[in-house]
C-alpha cells in the first residue's frame, strides 16, 4: 500500500499540567471573566478541571487545592453574585416565555439555593405574560395561522407543549382558549392591576 494514501497520523496532545492554588485561581478568573456564572457552577468547573488535570503534589498524597475557599474569596470580591446571575436568568427566560416551573429547574442546575430562587419567582403578571409571550412565539392558540383549523389534538400537543416549558395547566389553557390577543393582554393587566394594590 502507498503512503502517500495513508492520512497522517494526529499530532499527540500535551497533557496538560497538574494544578496548583495559583494555576485554579488564573483558570477560575478567566472563566468569571468570560460567562456569567453562579457560585454553584464555578464551583462545579473548578472541580471538573482538577478532576481532568489533578493537582500538584497529588503523588505525594498532597491535598487538592480547596474550591470551597476559592469560590467564596470570589463571592467576597464581587466576582460572582448569585442574586444578580438568578434575577438576569430568571428575566431572560421569562422574556423568552418560559414559565415558573422552568425557571426554577434551570437556577437549581446553576447551583441556585433554594431561597434566592423563590425570591426570584416570577409573580401573577409575569407568569400571565410568559405563557402569552410563548403562545405568540410558537403560534398557539389564538396566534395560530389557521385559528379555524384548530382541532382537540392540536390543541393537547400545544397545551404539553406549553406545559414543557414550564408553565401551570390553568395558565397554557387560558392562553390557548382565549379568544384573540386583546382578550389575553386584557387578562395580563388584570393581573398587574391586582399587583397594585
Amino acid at each position: 500500500m502507498d503512503n502517500a494514501s495513508q492520512p497522517e497520523p494526529r499530532r499527540n496532545r500535551k497533557a496538560a499540567r497538574p494544578l496548583d492554588k495559583a494555576s485554579l485561581r488564573d483558570l477560575a478568573l478567566s472563566y468569571v471573566a468570560r460567562f456569567a456564572t453562579s457560585s454553584g457552577k464555578l464551583r462545579a468547573y473548578c472541580r471538573r478541571k482538577l478532576r481532568e488535570r489533578g493537582h500538584v503534589g497529588a503523588d505525594e498524597g498532597a491535598p487538592p487545592p480547596d474550591v470551597d475557599a476559592l469560590v467564596a474569596d470570589f463571592v467576597t470580591r464581587g466576582y460572582v453574585d448569585d442574586a444578580g446571575f438568578a434575577q438576569t436568568k430568571a428575566d431572560g427566560l421569562l422574556r423568552r416565555g418560559y414559565g415558573a416551573r422552568r425557571i426554577g429547574a434551570a437556577l437549581h442546575a446553576d447551583g441556585i439555593d433554594a431561597d434566592l430562587r423563590e425570591s426570584v419567582a416570577p409573580g401573577e403578571a409575569d407568569r400571565r405574560e410568559a405563557a402569552v409571550a410563548y403562545a405568540r412565539r410558537r403560534r398557539f392558540g389564538p396566534f395560530s395561522r389557521d385559528p379555524g383549523a384548530w382541532d382537540e389534538g392540536q390543541r393537547q400537543k400545544q397545551l404539553a407543549a406549553m406545559l414543557r416549558a414550564g408553565h401551570s395547566h390553568g395558565l397554557a389553557a387560558h392562553a390557548l382558549d382565549a379568544e384573540n390577543g386583546q382578550a389575553l393582554e386584557a387578562w395580563i393587566a388584570e393581573a398587574q392591576e391586582d399587583n397594585q394594590c
